[in-house]
């Protein structure tokens, strides 16, 4: 028994404090990340059944611009986890809306297993699948298009300005790798 509890001691010290010049460029870039997407949202989506800001792309621009080394931050682990995860939740709410607590844990089970599978682990992926299921009655509406409108082409926006933004200091290179 203290054997498993031994595995719980930290073996490692905490990382280094950031230079400045990367706090201020982790802001930039997560401003200049979110802002299209909640501009579309709050001004061009408003009056229609269409969402374009979902929670877990806070958690895509914490990676995507404070985290740019990361494998989980990277190009293919961005889109293809954010996309594999909205259809999971998308199919999970879809075959049990009448059975919410089984399917969102199934949703984020699943999504994870997937991801893994498919070498696109994006961690705010698990929300994307959660909101899927957990969502509002427009997120519910948009079934499968969820994948694409806000999901897919909310986290290209955020690739875009990731490339841009993250490539401007001369100590900062993004991305590590594309595939």
């Amino acid at each position: 028994m203290m054997k498993y509890f031994n595995k719980m001691k930290a073996s490692t010290k905490s990382p280094p404090y950031v230079s400045f010049s990367e706090i201020i460029w982790s802001w930039i870039g997560a401003f200049l990340g979110i802002i299209p997407l909640a501009y579309l949202n709050y001004n061009l989506f408003t009056k229609s059944d269409l969402e374009f800001i979902i929670g877990s792309f806070g958690a895509s621009a914490v990676l995507l611009y404070g985290a740019i080394r990361s494998p989980l931050a990277q190009p293919r682990n961005l889109i293809g986890g954010h996309i594999v995860s909205a259809l999971i939740g998308v199919a999970s709410y879809k075959l049990f809306a009448n059975q919410l607590w089984l399917a969102a844990p199934l949703a984020v089970a699943t999504a994870i297993a997937v991801m893994h599978a498919t070498k696109t682990l994006h961690p705010p992926g698990g929300a994307t699948a959660l909101i899927a299921v957990i969502g509002s009655n427009k997120i519910h509406a948009l079934g499968f298009l969820y994948a694409i409108i806000p999901v897919g082409l909310g986290a290209l926006i955020m690739l875009v300005v990731a490339l841009f933004v993250n490539n401007i200091p001369e100590k900062r290179k993004y991305p590590e790798f594309w595939f």
